[in-house]
């Protein structure tokens, strides 16, 4: 299915290698452009795309206000955020207006193409180091990284804007078919802690509600040097709480970890329908809709740690 995607961005340079660079991609075809909100409504409202990849900060009417509106007037329309600000008043900013996805223009070709595809299927897309702060908020587990809480000021000491990686050499080059990104070498398994939720933290507007089941009474996360198929029943690692299976577990923290359907299957040398399978079944049992709210439950269960990925 192809997917039809308004390009909405202030930056020319930035809007026109984008709108290159995705016609590039198969299954993808640009229906238009925009270098403001106002003028992304009145494209949106006589194109209807599937997807907006939408910049923040833009003259007239930000991302922010832009996206709010397409979501309220334009219910089948999905909106990634792709800007080069990460702070946490921007992200929950973002979602809260109804951004499915989340990405920083350090994003290449494949990541906005995935992004595209897993809003039109009705799914959540965050860049993982966005992810990675976003729980940490929710959860309470994050130190003090000078980022603000929502509504706030960014602290002396918040991480700067992302570069974009946006150029013609991206607009030049054809992705290759078949291309995976892999999933990274594996942390080691001494630096595994559980990462329960501290006192009073409690789940957030933003990601919808969390299942209450307290700490995982094993004895700690997942081991993270191998697939959970090393692991059996009768492990030391415990036994992973809500009934879930040990394959479901460890699924589940290769999520955590920012892993797509297609990695994971790489990585645990599945089909990826085995994944969804996986997937759909882990959902069911901890109570959760989407990834963002699975990421919030391993890590305030201790099957993942905030710190791997």
């Amino acid at each position: 299915m192809t997917a039809r995607v308004l390009v909405v961005d202030d930056q020319a340079v930035v809007r026109d290698g984008l709108v290159l660079l995705l016609g590039l991609l198969p299954d993808m075809e640009v229906v238009g452009s925009a270098s403001d909100g106002e003028a992304a409504l009145r494209l949106v409202a006589g194109e209807r795309p599937d997807v907006v990849l939408m910049d923040l900060r833009m003259p007239r009417m930000d991302g922010v206000e832009a996206t709010r509106r397409i979501r309220a007037e334009f219910p089948d329309t999905q909106v990634v955020v792709l800007t080069t600000y990460t702070d946490d008043e921007s992200v929950f900013a973002a979602l809260r207006a109804g951004a499915r996805g989340f990405l920083t223009k350090s994003a290449d070709a494949e990541e906005i193409a995935r992004a595209v595809t897993t809003v039109m299927n009705g799914d959540a897309q965050l860049d993982p180091g966005v992810q990675r702060r976003l729980l940490n908020t929710v959860t309470g587990t994050g130190g003090d990284t000078g980022a603000a809480p929502p509504g706030g000021t960014p602290g002396p000491d918040a991480a700067p804007p992302h570069r974009s990686r946006f150029s013609t050499r991206h607009a030049r080059e054809t992705p290759r078919a078949g291309r995976r990104p892999g999933a990274g070498t594996p942390p080691d398994a001494g630096a595994a802690r559980s990462a329960g939720p501290s006192p009073g933290a409690g789940p957030s507007s933003s990601t919808g509600p969390i299942s209450s089941t307290g700490p995982w009474s094993g004895t700690g996360p997942i081991s993270s040097t191998g697939p959970i198929s090393s692991i059996g029943p009768s492990s030391s690692a415990g036994t992973p709480p809500d009934g879930l299976t040990p394959r479901e577990a460890e699924v589940l923290r290769l999520i955590a970890r920012g892993l797509s359907n297609a990695e994971i299957a790489g990585t645990l040398f599945i089909s990826e329908a085995t994944v969804k399978t996986h997937i759909n079944n882990l959902f069911a049992k901890v109570r959760v809709r989407d990834r963002a709210q699975a990421v919030a439950y391993a890590y305030r269960t201790g099957l993942a740690d905030p710190r791997e990925g």
